[in-house]
């Protein structure tokens, strides 16, 4: 099954960059990454039709520690990353995947996953935090074990 990563984050917001560097590792060892940062909107123009969507990315959490990932699928990633839609003008990376999919056929067909890990801290700096940092190599193993199905 062809698969496309979707690396999400911003890495000059400390833990929010932990989607981009987990992308990068991806890509050395060839997976097939596309790194969105904050757009989740450039999957439009990027998108090959590829069966299967992983999406990885920091979130906020009240009740998991720092640094703990969690794996969701199909739409239970929609029903438990939901987040308050503030304007017309913004709209969170989810609510935005959520709106593609309900316009493009193949990624409405498409097997979703999504990747988080808890930020511990979310601020200006280009340093993931030592919990967040620690949290990659079980990303990176979660995305390839998914890729091997």
């Amino acid at each position: 099954m062809r698969t496309l990563v979707l690396a999400l984050g911003n890495e000059l917001m400390t833990d929010d960059g932990v989607g981009l560097r987990a992308g990068r590792l991806l890509l050395e060892r060839g997976c097939n990454v596309l790194e969105v940062g904050t757009d989740v909107f450039r999957l439009s123009s990027y998108y090959n039709g590829e069966e299967r969507l992983i999406v990885i990315d920091a979130i906020l959490s009240g009740e998991l520690k720092p640094g703990e990932v969690i794996h969701l699928q199909g739409e239970e990633v929609f029903e438990k990353l939901r987040a308050e839609i503030r304007s017309a003008h913004f709209m969170g990376a989810i609510e935005g995947l959520k709106l593609l999919m309900s316009l493009d056929e193949r990624l409405k067909n498409a097997e979703l996953h999504f990747i988080g890990v808890v930020a511990k801290r979310i601020d200006l700096g280009t340093e993931l935090s030592e919990e967040v940092r620690n949290a990659l190599p079980r990303v990176v193993e979660l995305v390839e074990e998914l890729c091997k199905n």
